[in-house]
């Protein structure tokens, strides 16, 4: 193995220490609401810090290898690489963004059972998870599934919005707590973006084919 892939390796390594670093803090965030834990949600908020410093070292490692002429196989690599740390990057900023929410929600009673919000979590989730498999793997048809999986959770995103939207309009006294709901719910609904995002990466790293905005790539 040559010294370059060697730091290509270490370069993935590090991705996906960010990966998992992002994933945690989601399904940390969306626990410290369910189970109203303010320590928890306030943990996730400082966490977000480390996930912007691993972003900070794969840019470097990034430009760094970029200097060393790679071949077209790993160029792809280390682009894509760069691409879905900024979407991790924001991963990590959404989940800060349902903490911060939290922390607001548990100071009022809960207005309703959380059931909506836990499945888009489940699914965005999911979708980012098998997007990152498949940039592991190599499995481009597992990425590919990924994309009009997108469509589902807008779908719920825009379900929530109205019945939140017709709470607000029946009880006013309710109207702070809906609005901190619609953000965690709009947060979660860019989540399974970047996991698209990440998914499109993957194609574009193993097939050199960019399918974005082709509706999944089926042209």
């Amino acid at each position: 193995m040559s010294h370059f892939e060697i730091e290509l390796a270490a370069l993935k390594e590090r991705l996906l220490l960010m990966a998992s670093r992002a994933e945690a803090a989601v399904n940390n965030a969306i626990k410290a609401l369910v189970e109203r834990d303010d320590d928890l949600a306030r943990r996730v908020k400082e966490e977000d810090d480390a996930i912007d410093q691993l972003e900070q070292q794969v840019d470097a490692a990034c430009i760094a290898l970029l200097a060393k002429a790679p071949l077209a196989t790993q160029l792809r690599l280390i682009t894509s690489a760069m691409k879905i740390s900024r979407d991790l990057e924001r991963v990590g900023d959404e989940a800060t963004t349902i903490a911060r929410r939290s922390l607001e929600l548990s100071q009022e009673p809960q207005l309703k059972a959380y059931v909506d919000i836990p499945r888009m979590a489940t699914m965005a989730m999911a979708m980012l998870n098998d997007a990152l498999g498949a940039f592991v793997t190599g499995d481009t048809a597992r990425a590919r599934s990924v994309i009009p999986r997108d469509k589902e959770v807008d779908q719920l995103n825009k379900q929530l919005y109205r019945e939140l939207a017709s709470f607000m309009i029946e009880k006013p006294t309710t109207i702070t707590r809906c609005l901190n709901l619609m953000a965690i719910s709009k947060a979660l609904e860019r989540i399974a973006d970047h996991a698209k995002n990440v998914a499109e990466d993957a194609v574009f790293l193993y097939e050199a084919r960019d399918i974005r905005h082709l509706g999944g790539g089926e042209h």
